[in-house]
């Protein structure tokens, strides 16, 4: 039972008792408290407790933890003083019903009095708040070190993984031999295609070194991989894209999108006796990029959450640890049948 406790309630627990025991202390010592004041006491606490857990669902809620360290401050003082002023009014009120009122307070109204327990809960307030980011502060770092730990850790142990998945043999003899084909045929096309698979060749081996690379150079290289599958599909395969300028220099893993284009080809276009086409969007909405790639076919009950395959399930790792979560991926079927791939990656102000 004790187990299912969280970290959290276990603070509130230990941090209100040990405001008790400290108020008990000071008050026997200098005083000589009545049973009214331990009912007092304890009933605020208890509506400290319940205030507390409303401030953390609001800042949750209004996403605090997510913002500048600056406004992050902001909001802390902000929240401080809202939530000691409705811990003030309650506790006046409950110290109403019960009938305590104090010596020391007898000579204030009853507003004097909401002011000076405000004025009391604040600083309680402001202490549990300071801990309570600082927590998260302290944890969102040691994530982000796991994470990065956990990324260089992903990108050793997987690199031969990636070359093979990214330069698929079966790829490689097609395009030679569609490039053999062309030699006699159309000398230009043949060493504009070696052109093309060196550049897909050369992109793969350099894949592991960066973190990011902007779009436009990741587009190149779809360009030269579509390219050279239009020698072996030829009318069977139509490509469109819509690229906004202004998404050209935004950053996206290596080789994502040129492995998400193989896989629509593999298991769509490939599958298809009357080929289809491959559509390529990007997109700017606000903070978000917005990467889609669409093909004919169809999903026929594949759950991209159960894929094993090596492509999508690193494609997945790599935006979830780049991105610390905030990535969005997604494969389904649009209305006008296709398969859709989406891809939302934040765009993080400068």
């Amino acid at each position: 039972m004790l187990k299912k406790i969280s970290i959290y309630w276990w603070c509130q627990i230990l941090g209100w008792l040990v405001n008790i025991a400290i108020s008990i202390f000071f008050v026997n010592t200098f005083g000589t408290p009545t049973s009214k004041y331990y009912f007092s006491l304890i009933t605020s606490c208890l509506i400290g407790v319940l205030i507390t857990h409303i401030m953390r669902n609001s800042i949750h809620k209004m996403k605090v933890l997510d913002k500048s360290i600056s406004r992050q401050i902001i909001f802390l003082l902000i929240l401080t003083i809202v939530y000691a002023f409705i811990f003030g009014i309650a506790a006046e009120f409950f110290d109403y019903l019960i009938g305590y009122n104090p010596e020391r307070l007898e000579k204030f109204t009853r507003s004097e009095r909401i002011f000076l327990g405000s004025f009391n809960a604040m600083w309680l307030i402001l202490v549990w708040n300071m801990i309570y980011f600082m927590y998260h502060y302290v944890e969102t770092g040691r994530k982000q070190k796991l994470d990065t730990i956990r990324l260089e850790s992903m990108v050793k142990s997987l690199e031969l993984q990636t070359i093979k998945s990214h330069i698929n043999p079966h790829f490689i003899f097609n395009a030679l031999n569609s490039i053999r084909a062309l030699v006699d045929e159309n000398p230009q096309r043949a060493r504009k295609a070696i052109t093309e698979l060196s550049n897909i060749l050369r992109s793969s081996m350099q894949t592991e070194k960066l973190e990011t690379v902007p779009l436009e150079r990741e587009l190149n290289i779809v360009k030269d991989y579509l390219a050279l599958e239009q020698m072996r599909f030829e009318e069977r395969l139509s490509v469109k894209m819509e690229i906004e300028e202004d998404t050209l220099y935004l950053p996206v893993p290596p080789m994502m999108l040129q492995t998400l284009v193989e896989n629509a080809i593999k298991h769509g276009i490939s599958k298809q006796i009357s080929g289809g086409v491959i559509e390529i969007q990007s997109t700017l909405h606000q903070n978000t990029h917005e990467l889609v790639v669409r093909n004919s076919g169809k999903l026929n009950g594949y759950n991209p959450e159960n894929e094993n395959g090596f492509g999508i399930r690193s494609t997945h790792e790599r935006l979830n640890l780049l991105f610390q979560g905030k990535a969005g991926f997604k494969i389904n079927e649009t209305p006008a049948g296709m398969v859709e791939t989406i891809i939302t990656i934040p765009v993080l102000n400068p």
